[in-house]
């Protein structure tokens, strides 16, 4: 059930509703001061821009945490809408050789 929940959660929707709004940060306020585009932070919290390398680690400093939190909430966002567009379309066009882990 929660695995459903996070599935269409992009990680600028983290950003805005876990960081900006509770700490009273507005889109221009955050670009200013992690010294970024104009559109970027308003791109990522409308879910129009995955959150970059350059921008995790910007987001890191700025909120005094690893900027890992934000690469892997991105990259298991990346993994989950692949996998949900494509997968079945991928799966049947890739010949498996070896099966290295089975489930016991």
């Amino acid at each position: 059930m929660a695995d459903q929940l996070l599935k269409e959660i992009h990680p600028g929707e983290v950003l805005l509703e876990e960081f900006m709004k509770p700490m009273g940060i507005t889109a221009r306020q955050l670009l200013s001061d992690l010294d970024v585009p104009p559109s970027r932070i308003s791109d990522i919290v409308n879910g129009a821009r995955p959150i970059s390398t350059n921008t995790a680690l910007r987001l890191g400093l700025f909120f005094s945490m690893d900027a890992r939190f934000w690469l892997n909430l991105q990259t298991e966002y990346d993994v989950r809408m692949v996998e949900h567009h494509l997968l079945a379309k991928i799966a049947p066009r890739v010949r498996v050789r070896v099966r290295v882990f089975q489930a016991a």
